[in-house]
């Protein structure tokens, strides 16, 4: 399964008001000025472009092109290149304002970037979608760079088209540039553990947070919504660590053992049954899905789309720890109701960074010029993982808020403190 570096899906609620909600809570906590909070509020670059590409057919068809950089204040841009028909610019403002708080949350050198491209992949052959991966890429060669703005995978994009770019950004600079992209096919210099990545930062975030709340994980059950990459991931990684997973879900539905689910057993029934959970007899299939939000069990990690926990159904989650996978599962509005429950959250920002931490990992290598081994990538990103969460809890604690506004925090004033350092203008 293709890796995607993750960042938050487009919010049903607005994406840039949901971002936004969660911002102002922490820059009132900080205690922000205006002018700090007027430059972290604003993208420093907007680029929109019209791409014209022979189709198939040898028509002409124009594609727009959008790439945001959010902030470079701590570093180069990074984010991913999303390829959908619903791409429009305030989507893509909220996912690079994301993935700067992502970033800085986990204490990584980076700001936040996104770009989209808005056209349908699933009805463009190989070679329409190569052309448009090639024309996007010239048309952003000012603002690619690897100490500019690192482009990655994300909706309707994969190592291939990573590849594309790369090829394309090299060929016009007269050299092998592999630091400007990451998500790269291993053999262009992509790294080892990025695939596991997400779900591995899902159950070191799922460990950290049990022992602040005294679960043994060999006591626990969990609920796992999602069997995608970071669900299935995630699943096998705490059966590993001695938690029983009770529920499993995709879109053909959701499936319940009391006893425990044999997570090898389902993923290689997934696996061999074109990418579907449908027929597993492993478990009983639920008469509805979103049931799995419900059960009574210690851990539930929603991992499947947004926008899932919301107040229609709050206030019937039995969890003591939810663990967002997914970007935005958790509706701003189900918040309060959340910390109501005494329900701790740890918050997509925090939980699924882990992803963003191998990117920044193949970076480091290609700039190196090194490959590291996956024991070394899983054993690096496990302590970063480990580190932000304390030091998320540890501002929680401080501030009196909840895990969210905590990591909100955390990043907003690295990135406020560094901007105030180098001195605005």
């Amino acid at each position: 399964m293709a890796y995607i570096e993750p960042a938050p899906i487009k919010d049903k609620e607005n994406p840039l008001e949901s971002m936004m909600e969660r911002f102002n809570l922490a820059a009132e906590k900080l205690g922000l000025s205006d002018e700090v909070y007027n430059v972290l509020k604003n993208p420093a670059k907007q680029v929109i472009v019209s791409l014209p590409i022979t189709m198939d057919n040898g028509k002409i068809q124009v594609f727009e092109g959008i790439r945001v950089i959010h902030s470079n204040i701590l570093g180069p841009a990074k984010g991913g290149i999303r390829f959908a028909p619903d791409v429009h610019l305030d989507e893509v403002r909220a996912l690079a304002a994301w993935m700067t708080w992502k970033c800085a949350v986990v204490d990584i050198p980076f700001g936040g970037g996104k770009g989209g491209v808005k056209c349908n992949p699933r009805e463009m052959s190989a070679g329409e979608i190569e052309r448009l991966v090639r024309a996007y890429t010239l048309s952003m060669l000012d603002v690619f760079g690897p100490d500019k703005d690192i482009p990655a995978p994300d909706m309707g994009t994969g190592p291939r088209e990573m590849a594309w770019l790369m090829d394309e950004y090299s060929k016009a600079h007269g050299m092998t540039v592999n630091a400007v992209v990451t998500g790269k096919p291993l053999v262009l210099g992509g790294s080892l553990g990025r695939t596991e990545a997400t779900g591995r930062g899902v159950m070191v975030s799922t460990l950290a947070a049990m022992q602040k709340l005294k679960i043994n994980p060999f006591q626990a059950t969990c609920a796992v919504q999602g069997f995608g990459n970071v669900g299935s991931w995630a699943s096998l990684l705490l059966e590993e660590r001695g938690l029983k997973i009770v529920a499993i879900s995709d879109i053909s539905g959701a499936y319940f053992n009391a006893a425990g689910i044999n997570i090898q057993e389902a993923i290689a029934y997934r696996d061999g049954n074109r990418g579907t959970l449908e027929g597993f007899t492993g478990a009983d299939k639920l008469n509805d899905p979103m049931e799995l939000l419900e059960l009574d069990v210690d851990v539930l990690v929603p991992a499947a789309v947004e926008d899932v926990i919301t107040i229609h159904n709050v206030d019937r989650i039995k969890a003591k720890l939810i663990v967002e996978g997914a970007n935005g599962p958790t509706s701003a509005k189900a918040d309060a109701i959340i910390n109501e429950k005494g329900i701790m959250a740890v918050p997509d920002i925090l939980a699924n960074a882990g992803g963003v931490t191998v990117s920044y990992f193949e970076w480091v290598q290609n700039r190196l010029g090194y490959k590291w081994t996956a024991e070394r990538v899983n054993r690096r990103s496990d302590r970063i993982m480990k580190d932000a969460f304390d030091n998320v809890y540890a501002t929680a604690v401080k501030y009196e808020v909840p895990l969210r506004i905590a990591a909100y925090i955390v990043a907003i004033d690295k990135v406020a403190k560094t901007y105030t350092y180098r001195g605005g203008f």
